[in-house]
């Protein structure tokens, strides 16, 4: 079982290994437009954790450029672990 907390409120959902992060996220405030990764809208900021999430998909890669703090909610899974984010 995979955790997930927001920064900004402190939130801790448990969520299966493996759980793509766009349906909790949604539920916790992201805001979301498009889900397919063009429109930027669910960019989230990874605190801690990157290791514990999904590889970058082709349109993280094509929208965020660098690859640093920031994922596309809509396109990334967790694997395990403990992830926070901020939005």
């Amino acid at each position: 079982m995979a955790r997930l907390i927001f920064e900004s409120t402190e939130e801790e959902k448990d969520v299966e290994d493996g759980s793509p992060l766009a349906e909790v996220c949604e539920e916790a405030g992201v805001p979301f437009a498009c889900t397919e990764g063009v429109c930027g809208t669910c960019v989230i900021e990874v605190e801690e954790g990157m290791e514990n999430l999904s590889p970058f998909t082709q349109e993280e890669k094509d929208f965020l450029g660098e690859q640093d703090k920031e994922r596309l909610a809509c396109q990334c899974r967790i694997q395990g672990g403990c992830v926070k984010i901020k939005f």
